[in-house]
């Protein structure tokens, strides 16, 4: 897999985790990395200007209220397909399969282990194949997120399209169009209870 993909699913995982002041001191490293390919940089650069411009403790109090305080923006991919269910402990276990598979111990940091940042971060760092493999896997919940992002007006949105611009196929305009990319008709219910089962998308050829 390409070095392009490497450095915006790693940016992209820095750019959506806390953005505490070692990620913060990160922001020149990521934009002369995303700089090496053209047009990278673009869906980046409103929120890495906005962790350069605002004092820390705005953009740490903004990323809480959306990322951490509410599920609008959930992280952890299995949420939008399972919830808060039963179920979605053997999801998380295949997560964690996928990681000891690889050579490299990966450190959760006490995250649950779909979480996207760190899901991106072992795909840039230690196994693109079986990272990409979850993110494909997991293309509905990625799709869901991209549009709660940009119906909310948030910059995070573009680098959650930068993503799934990875990833095979054309993302969905809509959720009913995720549903259908994902073979399921409109959803019945809320969130988390079987709207549909991103583990069952084709795996499309690049």
């Amino acid at each position: 897999m390409s070095r392009r993909h490497q450095v915006v699913y790693l940016a992209a995982a820095w750019c959506l985790s806390y953005p505490d002041e070692e990620l913060i001191g990160q922001v020149p490293l990521m934009r002369a990395a995303l700089t090496e390919f053209p047009g990278a940089l673009d869906d980046f650069d409103e929120v890495l200007a906005q962790l350069e411009s605002r004092p820390p403790i705005e953009v740490q109090g903004t990323y809480v209220r959306e990322f951490d305080l509410g599920k609008r923006h959930a992280l952890h991919l299995s949420y939008w397909t399972d919830g808060d269910t039963r179920r979605r402990g053997e999801v998380l276990g295949h997560f964690k399969q996928a990681y000891r598979q690889s050579d490299i111990l990966v450190d959760t940091h006490g995250e649950l282990p779909d979480y996207l940042p760190m899901v991106l971060e072992y795909a840039a760092r230690v196994d693109m194949s079986a990272g990409r493999g979850l993110l494909i896997q997991y293309r509905a919940s990625l799709e869901m997120l991209r549009l709660g992002l940009l119906r909310d007006g948030l910059p995070h949105a573009r680098i959650l399209q930068a993503v799934c611009s990875t990833l095979p196929g054309k993302s969905p305009t809509d959720e009913q169009a995720v549903m259908r990319m994902a073979g399921y008709g409109p959803p019945t219910e809320a969130v988390g209870l079987d709207p549909y089962d991103p583990r069952l998308l084709p795996v499309k050829g690049t």
